[in-house]
């Protein structure tokens, strides 16, 4: 049974500014947040192979978890909706009344919401905790935090056909925001899976706070998933700007700058990282003049 719900093929965009055309680098955006109005971004790549195991018992619901602002609920209830099956989202911490947008749309879209405390948060995995959510809602389809499992990685591996690139014989560097790095493993194999002379480099922007944690997580979703002959990539950990959803005079300085002259919407808490973390490495010469990028916007936070 196929996923009917119509996606959009992503725009490839130029991006120009002053500092781009003084250090000799090209970047161009690839704009996952322009393939669906409510499932836009990563978020489709990494729901598409689940829903098609989830649509083959369609009377079962589909839980799955997140925080109060999470864009992975967002877009699994816009899915549920246009799927006709039910989705449950267990929510980490109190839920103040009236929601925020983000859990408005997703009860909107049909979403059981179920608040719980960031301690029983923390036990989401574990049987017994999941074994009182069964005893609450009856059978279900499990989903990862994030939508972050195998078939994810499978999906996102879709992203490598993707990219487009418009100079010959350039250095080439793929960069994208990194949370969970399910999206980031899915490329890299994908990518690994494409005859080239020369693949390019894939450049991830850590929004976490802890150096080497993201490295090591999509190494080990790497090798689980056999890809044991990956292409060239690493993890930068220099520009989380003091952890998920944090902030600071700095990122915002750059995101105020940058609205100076683009359109592209930009948000704190993933895509502003990234661009700001490409911006700094361009202008210190660490991506290099002659460079050829390609920004992955994921879709980041909605509001």
């Amino acid at each position: 049974m196929p996923v009917d719900i119509s996606i959009r093929k992503p725009p490839i965009e130029p991006l120009h500014c002053d500092l781009l055309r003084q250090a000799g680098v090209s970047v161009n955006v690839l704009r996952l947040d322009k393939c669906h109005p409510q499932l836009a971004g990563n978020k489709w790549y990494k729901l598409k192979y689940n829903l098609l195991e989830f649509q083959q018992q369609p009377d079962f619901p589909i839980l799955s978890f997140g925080g109060a602002y999470s864009n992975h609920l967002y877009a699994l209830a816009a899915a549920g909706k246009l799927l006709g099956m039910r989705t449950i989202g267990v929510v980490r911490g109190e839920m103040p009344e009236p929601l925020n947008p983000v859990l408005a749309f997703a009860r909107e879209q049909g979403m059981t919401l179920l608040p719980v405390s960031r301690g029983d948060y923390r036990r989401k995995q574990e049987p017994g905790f999941l074994e009182g959510l069964r005893a609450r809602f009856g059978d279900f389809h499990l989903l990862p935090e994030g939508g972050s499992n195998s078939l994810a990685i499978k999906g996102c591996e879709e992203i490598a056909s993707l990219l487009k690139w418009h100079k010959a014989g350039s250095k080439q560097l793929v960069a994208l925001c990194c949370g969970t790095g399910t999206t980031m493993a899915g490329l890299i194999k994908g990518l690994s899976k494409i005859e080239s002379e020369s693949a390019p480099e894939v450049l991830g922007i850590s929004v976490l706070k802890g150096d080497g944690y993201l490295q090591a997580e999509i190494l080990g979703q790497l090798h689980a998933s056999g890809c044991i002959d990956p292409i060239v990539w690493r993890v930068d950990d220099a520009h989380h700007c003091g952890g998920y959803a944090r902030s600071n005079s700095v990122l915002q300085s750059f995101l105020d700058e940058f609205a100076g002259f683009s359109n592209l919407p930009l948000e704190p808490v993933y895509t502003g990282k990234l661009f700001y973390a490409l911006f700094d490495l361009i202008e210190k010469g660490v991506i290099s003049a002659g460079t050829e990028v390609v920004a992955i916007h994921s879709g980041g936070i909605h509001s």
